[in-house]
């Protein structure tokens, strides 16, 4: 069973169960992933649907800072339990070690010795990272600190 065929099933155990909002955030993912495959004319793959949900994620987390920010601790609660439901469909997250080897390997791959190729290596580490969740902001940071070394 794939991740959209996955979501589909719980939508529908979500509506048995009378679960609004469960309900409300699987709708919200299924109409996503929905809205890519009509731009893109096709069925999505595997990558692409967690491409989507890692953005539902970052949007998520943009949504508890602001409400946190604007003193809105009740909206910010309704997001943090939004976020959960939709990281328990990502992969599991990379942790600092994978992480690590992924970017100690891009930079031998890349011969990077400054920062000017740090794209480069950002996206071969993302590459050797892939089926695994990894937040692109933190990867740089550490692509950005690995190379700090170097130069």
């Amino acid at each position: 069973m794939n991740l959209a065929e996955k979501i589909q099933s719980d939508l529908v155990e979500a509506m048995r169960a009378k679960d609004e909002l469960r309900l409300s955030v699987l709708r919200g993912i299924k109409s996503a992933i929905k809205l890519k495959e009509v731009e893109k004319i096709r069925t999505l793959d595997e990558s692409e649907t967690i491409q989507i949900l890692q953005t539902l994620v970052k949007q998520r987390k943009e949504s508890i800072e602001q409400f946190t920010k604007g003193n809105r601790p009740e909206l910010a609660a309704k997001e943090t339990k939004e976020l959960g439901i939709i990281e328990s469909y990502l992969p599991r997250g990379a942790t600092e070690a994978e992480m690590d080897a992924a970017i100690s390997k891009a930079i031998a791959e890349t011969a990077a010795n400054s920062m000017k190729q740090m794209g480069a290596v950002v996206k071969a580490a993302k590459s050797a990272l892939q089926g695994k969740t990894v937040d692109g902001k933190i990867l740089s940071d550490r692509v950005r600190e690995h190379l700090s070394k170097l130069g």
